[in-house]
């Protein structure tokens, strides 16, 4: 296919898909903007794009073999997409987008593309929210796991509490762990950095997941610390000391803790199991004749 052609072909795809998502996409947006679990979002695909971009010069060397399938998987995900408008299901009709775009790849320049692009197209599910069954199903354990942690931290302290559920009771205020402390907002924004973070810092594979999956016990350890914080200062302060600035300031304090724990692990990783090295290239001696 000439230049020409790639570009006309560009263009169709790119028109079909605003016209097929627009409105999927504005909604998407909306949530970003409104849901601040997710406000994550608007970093997903620029940095999504920046790894395709990293990948260009494999990309132009592979050697392009457009799939038919590829346009199965396309007319599969649309599927999706009016399945989920039928059904009113968000998740769907999002998730179909990383569908489509796996799909028109596959179908324009081959399997051996989307191989190279595996990981940047399947980093954009994570600009997609997880549906509301699921996140309560998480939620909820998370909040009750918070509550424990801080509770156990208060009581180390020695200061008086009785733990009902989420609910804290100490000798002068009584604070409820809500949806929004679960700390299901760190979780899911740490995981995405802990990609991000471990994508940059080793080139091995499994360092880069054992980093991600780190965002999660991270991200608790954190959360329950944030609660235990705001016992001490309740038990100090009285209600008026968790609320407002205290509150506010401790999210991103948790939040830079927990990065600095992932950061850490990444450092006691590259100390005690540090990546091979190549073997280093040897000059032939020059010889005199």
């Amino acid at each position: 296919m000439t230049t020409r052609g790639r570009l006309t072909a560009a263009f169709a795809v790119t028109l079909g898909f605003a016209i097929l998502y627009w409105q999927v996409l504005v909604k998407l947006v909306l949530d970003w903007y409104h849901d601040d679990n997710y406000s994550h979002g608007f970093l997903i695909v620029p940095i999504a794009a920046y790894f395709a971009w990293e990948r260009r010069a494999r990309l132009k060397a592979a050697a392009q073999n457009p799939s038919v399938l590829g346009l199965v998987v396309v007319l599969g995900s649309i599927a999706v997409l009016l399945a989920g408008i039928l059904g009113s299901e968000l998740f769907l009709t999002r998730l179909s987008i990383v569908g489509v775009v796996a799909g028109a790849v596959l179908f324009m320049f081959g399997w051996r593309h989307l191989r190279i692009l595996a990981f940047p197209i399947a980093f954009l599910l994570l600009m997609i929210p997880i549906p509301a069954i699921i996140f309560n199903q998480i939620a909820f354990p998370l909040q009750l796991l918070a509550s424990n942690v801080g509770a156990y931290t208060i009581s180390s302290l020695d200061i008086p509490i009785l733990r009902e559920g989420n609910v804290l009771i100490l000798a002068n205020a009584q604070l409820e762990v809500a949806e929004a402390c679960s700390g299901i907002r760190s979780l899911v924004s740490l995981f995405t950095l802990g990609l991000v973070f471990g994508y940059f810092v080793d080139k091995r594979a499994w360092v880069r997941v054992v980093i991600a999956l780190s965002s999660i016990p991270v991200a608790i350890l954190a959360n329950g610390l944030r609660v235990a914080s705001a016992g001490v200062a309740a038990h100090n302060f009285g209600r008026a000391g968790v609320e407002g600035l205290f509150h506010e300031f401790s999210g991103w304090v948790v939040f830079v803790l927990a990065f600095l724990m992932m950061f850490g692990l990444q450092r006691l990783l590259q100390r005690f199991v540090p990546a091979s090295l190549p073997p280093p290239v040897s000059n032939p001696k020059t010889i005199s004749i």
